[in-house]
């Protein structure tokens, strides 16, 4: 029974872990990957815009790309006009208000569900709570897409290290390669302020 007991705490474990990772794409491209062609593309971007935002990365913030673009004319309407094409993904567990607010479809009702259900752990639980707001699974998943939950750097899957914009294998290796991390800092010489963001270390 004791074996059966760990086993299964194990299998928990892993499935949690499975869970936490950058949400699936339904088309919007992540701001600190996306090309400059790409970003040239997409209305009110400018050549000269893209340009800027491709000098200023990483972001670590999605306020950080969106002071930029006011910065560069943009009104905020415009601006939040580009973030249906690309963003800069917002932590679940931490995001703050203005940053909440420029999800677009998220409004002031976001503003105070995203925070009441943390910590979020798996996209299941965020489907249901959301959903409750938003008219189901596939509306949150449509929210969902701006987000992402940490993951543990020392324990995260292969195929959750995946969803970090810009992984490949070669990437992946890399971060196991580099466990145990003892703090953010360690992540952040390792990976880079850019992608280290999406992790935590326990």
């Amino acid at each position: 029974m004791k074996k059966y007991c760990a086993a299964l705490a194990v299998m928990m474990t892993m499935a949690a872990g499975m869970n936490a990772q950058v949400a699936k794409s339904l088309g919007v491209k992540d701001a600190n990957t996306i090309t400059e062609a790409e970003l040239a593309a997409i209305p009110n971007v400018t050549p000269a815009i893209a340009k800027a935002i491709v000098a200023k990365r990483p972001f670590v913030s999605i306020t950080e790309l969106n002071a930029l673009l006011l910065a560069q004319g943009l009104t905020a309407e415009q601006a939040m006009a580009v973030y249906q094409a690309a963003f800069v993904h917002i932590n679940l567990n931490t995001a703050t208000a203005d940053e909440i607010l420029l999800v677009p479809g998220a409004g002031r009702r976001m503003v105070r569900e995203f925070p009441e259900y943390r910590p979020w752990r798996t996209w299941a639980q965020f489907d249901k709570e959301i959903g409750k707001y938003v008219g189901g699974a596939a509306n949150a998943q449509k929210l969902g897409q701006y987000t992402f939950i940490p993951m543990n750097a020392n324990t995260a899957a292969d195929a959750d290290l995946m969803t970090v914009p810009g992984a490949n294998q070669a990437w992946v290796e890399k971060v196991k390669k580099g466990r145990p991390y003892k703090a953010a800092a360690d992540l952040e010489k390792a990976l880079g302020r850019g992608q280290a963001r999406f992790f935590v270390v326990e």
